[in-house]
């Protein structure tokens, strides 16, 4: 993308950031971000911050193109506040996408989950069946079907992106989610200072990890070929956390083991197994997955080297 005007909702927070951080480079960004998970020191100078909620009424939506990354983005944050969570996720994501077709813009990119595929060592098509079982889940597949509606009745380029695990470590934008960050962030942070990472269950559940910087990727370009549908964002190459453990041990040069703990999450919601199928991105686009897992993990780990473990 180049010159243009773009809108990043949830633009402070860590995915959207990274983002406007990126298409600042070549573009007028304007992040509007309401500061719950997100902070305005993510951002370079050069991109526009606007403090605001999705569901304001005047909303900076006269943009060539909106990334709408903006979520209450977690199981336990629905279910403190479910009303709030389908307010922020479903009428904050209708909000925008209508004020933007109002102000004549006519593409849209989208966070949706990987969550709905549930539990799979599989890779997951977009095309399989999916269910929902958390109120996180279920706002995420009204998105896209409000975004079906929105593209079928006025003719709008609506790509949901079905991020599946995406990491960057407390040395990136992740730093101000805190225990809203990956796994990866956490246990990294824990490991490089002495602590015992806790593990639910017995380490054995795997994730799809993907490195934000291929996300960030992924979202351009589905921007730029003015995609239509749900397109998987992962690498297909999952890891348990068990080895996710060895691996930044390793690299860190630790030796902490991780703690053991019973799984706060009940098990007819966890999701245990993820795995991306992204071959529908990948025809559409050419996008693939750049940075591997072990480089992923050196460049979470990177920002410690200066500090005593």
């Amino acid at each position: 993308m180049n010159g243009q005007r773009l809108l990043v909702t949830g633009g402070a927070g860590f995915i959207g950031s990274n983002l406007a951080n990126h298409l600042a480079e070549d573009n007028h960004v304007i992040a509007l971000d309401d500061c719950y998970l997100g902070t305005p020191e993510n951002l370079d100078d050069s991109v526009e911050f606007r403090r605001g909620s999705v569901l304001d009424d005047e909303l900076p939506t006269d943009v060539d193109c909106v990334f709408h990354l903006a979520a209450l983005s977690s199981y336990a944050m629905h279910e403190d506040d479910p009303t709030t969570g389908i307010r922020v996720n479903v009428e904050g994501f209708v909000n925008v996408v209508e004020q933007a077709r109002e102000d004549g813009c006519d593409t849209v990119v989208y966070a949706s989950t990987s969550s709905i595929y549930g539990n799979r060592t599989e890779p997951s098509p977009e095309d399989m069946d999916v269910e929902v079982n958390t109120g996180y889940e279920a706002s995420k597949l009204a998105r896209e079907r409000y975004a079906e509606y929105f593209a079928n009745h006025y003719d709008m380029s609506m790509a949901g992106m079905r991020f599946f695990s995406v990491y960057q470590g407390y040395g990136g934008a992740e730093g101000h989610k805190g225990e809203y960050a990956n796994v990866i962030a956490q246990f990294a942070d824990d490991i490089a200072h002495g602590r015992s990472p806790k593990i639910y269950g017995d380490g054995t559940q795997t994730r799809d990890f993907t490195h934000v910087n291929d996300v960030v990727r992924g979202l351009e370009l589905a921007a730029d070929h003015e995609l239509n549908g749900v397109y998987n964002l992962g690498t297909g190459e999952p890891y348990d956390f068990d080895t996710v453990v060895e691996l930044l041990n390793a690299e860190l040069g630790a030796g902490v083991e991780p703690e053991y703990v019973e799984n706060p999450i009940p098990d007819s919601v966890y999701v245990h197994d993820t795995c991306a199928d992204p071959s529908k991105i990948h025809e559409a686009t050419g996008w693939e997955p750049e940075i591997d897992f072990r480089e992923g993990i050196r460049r979470v780990c990177a920002p410690y080297a200066s500090e005593p473990l």
